[in-house]
């Protein structure tokens, strides 16, 4: 039996959500992982070397476990720009501003991200929305960037575009782009296959890559715990869940969630990274989460011919 658009509609939000709580946790735990510049772990080359690589060979596997057939020639563009953005771009750039800056500091700029996203659905997928949503879309960054302002000076950390910032500002691009070019292949490949594709198309670079890039000093366990989480589910089983929400929601409305992302990495942080949790925090969240929800009520996807 078939379902509706609203049962699909309501599949893709869920998993979504899914996603983006896997995809909150990356954020701690790349800090977990590369440490500070004060007292360093794992570079951040070979937190996305590494990563890339783990996820990569278990995708192997199961694309061998499948059988799945290898994709077609207009299939591969996606993929590789998708590869360059998830694989590759985003995880690096974000591993070496989170050697200078905080998780709640990190959280200012990639809370952009849902605008970039519906960005590029727009550009890429040719899809619009209602001038409502946009507005809501606008709301809800604005106060994900206030709160994060707020934070950030409470903590005494301040606020500018250093150069740390400007490599949060290509990561978010990066992560949007490769979100909505794997989503453009989800219908045809199944987001399984989507994101297995990538990490398997990506090895040719990333064994050698985390071969020359070894850690030639001690690391703490928690650092390589890290690693296995950024691996396994930031780099690999968060997608399934996102891109087939992407896929089954539209890219305009389930992009919205990650408005709650940096609440989420707020939270995981608090005891992996010894942060406390205030009644503001509390009172953005709920906020943030309204205007998701009616901006998931404006949106209105059509197809330009």
């Amino acid at each position: 039996m078939s379902s509706t658009p609203s049962q699909r509609d309501n599949l893709g939000l869920w998993l979504g959500l899914l996603g983006v709580v896997i995809f909150a946790l990356t954020l701690p735990m790349t800090r977990l992982a590369t440490g500070s510049a004060e007292a360093p772990q794992l570079s951040p080359w070979f937190v996305t070397w590494a990563r890339a690589a783990l996820a990569g060979l278990l995708s192997a596997i199961y694309l061998l476990a499948v059988r799945a057939p290898w994709p077609l020639a207009a299939q591969r563009k996606p993929l590789y720009l998708s590869l360059a953005g998830n694989v590759i771009g985003y995880p690096l750039l974000l591993g070496w501003a989170l050697r200078h800056v905080t998780a709640s500091h990190a959280a200012v700029i990639t809370a952009l991200l849902p605008l970039a996203t519906a960005a590029a659905a727009a550009w890429l997928m040719h899809q619009r929305a209602r001038l409502g949503f946009w507005l809501f879309a606008a709301l809800g960054s604005t106060l994900v960037a206030v709160y994060s302002l707020l934070r950030a000076a409470q903590l005494g950390h301040g606020f500018g575009l250093t150069w740390a910032d400007t490599l949060l500002l290509g990561a978010v691009v990066s992560a949007a782009l490769g979100y909505v070019a794997g989503a453009k292949v989800t219908a045809s490949l199944g987001a399984e296959k989507v994101i297995s594709w990538v990490c398997v198309m990506a090895l040719p670079l990333t064994l050698p890559g985390a071969w020359l890039t070894w850690p030639e000093h001690p690391i703490a366990p928690s650092a390589w715990l890290a690693l296995m989480y950024v691996g396994v589910f930031s780099m690999w089983a968060g997608f399934f869940a996102w891109f087939r929400g992407l896929s089954l929601g539209g890219p305009l409305r389930v992009s919205q969630l990650q408005l709650l992302q940096p609440f989420i990495s707020i939270l995981a942080a608090v005891p992996l990274l010894g942060e406390s949790l205030d009644m503001m925090t509390l009172g953005f969240a709920l906020m943030v989460v309204t205007t998701v929800f009616l901006g998931r009520r404006m949106a209105h996807d059509t197809k330009t011919p």
